[in-house]
Order: structure tokens, then C-alpha cells, then sequence
């Protein structure tokens, strides 16, 4: 019998706990990922490394990144990068209608679906992996399209290009990041739906934080506010309220405490009668404007670390909150550990943010730059901070 190796058990042993975490048996997992009993066994106790077609069936039916099992490897970011091109090709040609046959709404729709748990999840190798293909039968859809399944095949398009926006802005390709951004943004245009316009706007903020032009963002959004439908139901209530919190954020960036404040209190007001929900995959509710009020304080600077602080306290983000916003929930609040002096306070909260999307916090610069900064602190310290440092690369 092969003897256990420490890496493969150590991959083991997350395998076990994430399958526990989600209440699944061992057999559970062996049928969800379509990979034998006595393999699953074997991974699990070390004795067999999975290969990287394995990993990558055992995380999709984990509902997780491959890179949350391989804390240490890099082949998200090496399968992310090689998928940039093919992204960028599928949307180079945007304007000309392929001789290709669309294929069924429903069948279009469940994979977007997927792709777009997969955004809300931060599982970035998995969006890599389907985008390109996704965001060309999404055009086809578009242009072969008439009527209602035009309009349909409009808000498909609109949210394959936010996914795959997810992964071109986190990983640093910002030209291609503005591309997908504009295709979004003209998607929803053809879909006469202003939710789903509003969404757009909510995610053009990323070009205004990329250029650190904050100020112009928050007009930006104000104007996307007024433009939003009047919050009379659920769904047009958080897509307003969605926005306003991206204002309170970006108002923080442009040091402009007021404007965060006004936007922060219409997001509350809002949040407060609607429960956690999601509309066109934007997470809005009770919960989320209590995260962002740590993003708003951090946003604002040094002299307000101690709203952030109390907020974490008394709340924590609930395991049903979307695992890139928990992430960066963990992101922000070290940061202001940092800030506050307590070094050691933020770095387990890095840790936990690494727990709960790798991925996200490696690519995170806040999360490098608190790292770094932990290490400066206590140079001499715990193995486990410079084995971090390295892997989050901040050394």
C-alpha cells in the first residue's frame, strides 16, 4: 500500500472537511463527482493524489475552487491566465453573426446559471474554463434571436459577461476586464430591462476603481440611481438599494463622508424590509449592507476604523452570504486590524478569508498588502505567517 504522503494527506484531510461541511457522505461524493467509492476513500486518506481531472470533478460537486483543496498551488492562476485569450476572442467579433445554430434558451440558461453560482462561489478556474464558449452561444443566441428570446438571449449574454469579468478584473487583465464591462453594459441596453441596466452600472464602478477615478464613479452611479425603476417590489428595491451601497463605497474612496453616509443610510433603509436575497446575481439584504458599512469605513480611511471594528463585534458574515463577499468581508476588517494595531487579530482574519475563498484573498491587494505588513510587525513569528506571506505572495 502506498505510504501517505504530508501534501496528500493534507489534501485529504480538506476534501473530508469540506464533504462534512456540506453534509455529504463519502459515497455522496463519489456519485456527485462521478469518481469511484474507493477512490474518494483513497484521496481522502492520502494514499492516492487526485489527478487534476479529479480535482476538478471532486470540487465542482464540492461547489468549491479547485485552488480551496491545493491551497498552494498556482494552477487557477495559470488556467485562468491561458483562458484570457479565448475570452478575448469570443468577444472580439461581437458584431458579426456566426453561421452556427443557437442552441436552446433553457439549455443556454442552465449553463449560465452555473457560471454564475460559479462567480457568486469564486470558483475563477471553473469560469475560465466555460466563459469563452459561454459568451459565444450567448451572441449567437443574440443575433439569431427574435422577439422575447432576443430579449432573453440579451440578459443571458449580459450576465456570461459579468462572470467572465469576475475573473479578467480579479487576475489583473483590466483592458479585457473594460471590454467585457461595455458588453455588459450594451446586453443590457437590448434587454428593456431596467434591473438588469442597473446591474450593468453596478459593475461599471470596477472601471472607476481601476482608474482611481472615484469621484467621477460616484457621479456615475448617482446617475445610474436616478435612472433605477421606483423601489416598489422586491426585486427593484434591491437593485436601487445594490447601487446605493456601491455608492457608499466609492463616495469613501473619493474621501466624500457624507455622501458614504447618505448612501449607506438609503442602503439600510431599504435592506431593512427585504430579506437576503439576490437579483441578477447581486446579493442585497440586511447582511450585505452590514458588510458593506465595513467596506464604507475602511473605504474612508484610518480615522474610521472603529466603525468597522464595532460592526465586527456585534456580526459576521452568515455561511449563506456568497463566499467572495464573506471573503472580502475578512479582507477589509484585517485591514483595519492593521490599522488599529492588532496584528494578530489580522491574521486570522486573513486566514479565514483564505478558508473561505482562496482564490479571491490571494488575488486580493488589500489582503497582500495586510500580510506584508503583519510580517513587518512580527518578523520573528509563527512559521504559519511566512508560510502565508509566500503563498499570498507579499515576500
Amino acid at each position: 500500500m502506498p505510504t501517505p504522503t504530508p501534501a496528500a494527506r493534507e489534501v485529504g484531510r480538506r476534501i473530508a472537511t469540506i464533504r462534512r461541511a456540506r453534509r455529504m457522505t463519502q459515497a455522496d461524493l463519489a456519485r456527485a463527482s462521478f469518481v469511484s467509492l474507493p477512490m474518494i476513500k483513497a484521496i481522502e486518506r492520502g494514499v492516492r493524489t487526485p489527478s487534476d481531472d479529479t480535482l476538478d470533478s471532486i470540487s465542482a460537486a464540492l461547489t468549491v475552487d479547485p485552488s480551496h483543496i491545493v491551497t498552494g498551488s498556482t494552477r487557477t492562476d495559470s488556467r485562468v491566465h491561458a483562458s484570457i485569450p479565448a475570452i478575448s476572442a469570443a468577444i472580439a467579433a461581437l458584431d458579426i453573426p456566426t453561421d452556427d445554430p443557437p442552441r436552446p434558451l433553457y439549455e443556454l440558461s442552465e449553463a449560465v446559471t452555473q457560471l454564475t453560482e460559479c462567480r457568486l462561489g469564486a470558483q475563477y478556474a471553473r469560469i475560465a474554463e466555460h466563459a469563452p464558449q459561454l459568451l459565444t452561444r450567448s451572441l449567437a443566441a443574440l443575433h439569431h434571436g427574435t422577439g422575447a428570446d432576443r430579449l432573453r438571449a440579451a440578459q443571458l449574454l449580459a450576465a456570461t459577461a459579468r462572470s467572465a469579468d469576475a475573473v479578467a478584473y480579479k487576475f489583473g487583465h483590466r483592458d479585457l476586464s473594460a471590454r467585457l464591462i461595455d458588453l455588459m453594459r450594451w446586453a443590457a441596453s437590448q434587454t428593456e430591462d431596467r434591473i438588469a441596466q442597473a446591474t450593468a452600472a453596478y459593475v461599471r464602478t470596477e472601471t472607476f476603481f481601476a482608474a482611481r477615478a472615484h469621484a467621477q464613479g460616484l457621479a456615475a452611479l448617482e446617475q445610474a440611481i436616478d435612472a433605477s425603476p421606483s423601489p416598489v417590489g422586491r426585486d427593484t428595491s434591491a437593485a436601487r438599494g445594490a447601487l446605493h451601497m456601491r455608492a457608499a463605497v466609492i463616495a469613501g474612496r473619493a474621501d466624500d463622508s457624507d455622501a458614504a453616509e447618505q448612501h449607506l443610510a438609503e442602503a439600510r433603509r431599504l435592506g431593512d424590509v427585504l430579506p437576503e436575497d439576490s437579483y441578477e446575481g447581486t446579493r442585497f439584504g440586511p447582511d450585505s449592507v452590514r458588510a458593506h458599512e465595513v467596506s464604507v469605513a475602511v473605504s474612508l480611511g484610518r480615522d474610521h476604523i472603529q466603525a468597522a471594528l464595532d460592526v465586527a463585534d456585534e456580526w459576521t458574515p452568515p455561511d449563506s452570504m456568497p463566499a467572495e463577499r464573506r471573503s472580502g468581508f475578512w479582507i477589509e476588517l484585517a485591514r483595519a486590524q492593521v490599522w488599529a494595531g492588532r496584528p494578530d487579530e489580522a491574521f486570522e482574519s486573513l486566514k479565514v478569508a483564505r478558508f473561505i475563498a482562496p482564490q479571491h484573498t490571494r488575488e486580493h491587494p488589500w489582503a497582500r498588502e495586510a500580510a506584508a505588513t503583519i510580517r513587518r510587525l512580527k518578523r520573528a513569528d509563527a512559521e504559519s505567517l511566512t508560510a502565508f506571506t509566500e503563498w499570498i505572495g507579499a515576500v
